[in-house]
């Protein structure tokens, strides 16, 4: 039962990303007349979506903190 619920658990966000890419990738806009045709179109679009959701991701990320370095400075004799 517990397996049933977590498995359904995650129907709302495989939905969610199906949505989105209807909406912002034309996953809808196929008009193929072959599995051919129709494998391709969605195999492009779904790159295009992990694409944009590894960007999303990077740009919604921390900036991670930068290093200062100490300058050498150079004795003068």
């Amino acid at each position: 039962m517990l397996k049933l619920v977590s498995v359904e658990g995650q129907r709302w966000p495989i939905e969610d990303s199906f949505e989105t890419a209807k909406n912002e990738l034309g996953l809808d806009h196929n008009e193929s007349r072959s599995w051919h045709g129709w494998h391709r179109h969605v195999s492009l679009v779904m790159l295009a979506f992990a694409m944009m959701a590894v960007i999303r991701h990077r740009a919604n990320a921390e900036p991670a903190s930068k290093k200062t370095r100490r300058r050498r400075t150079k004795h003068r004799s």
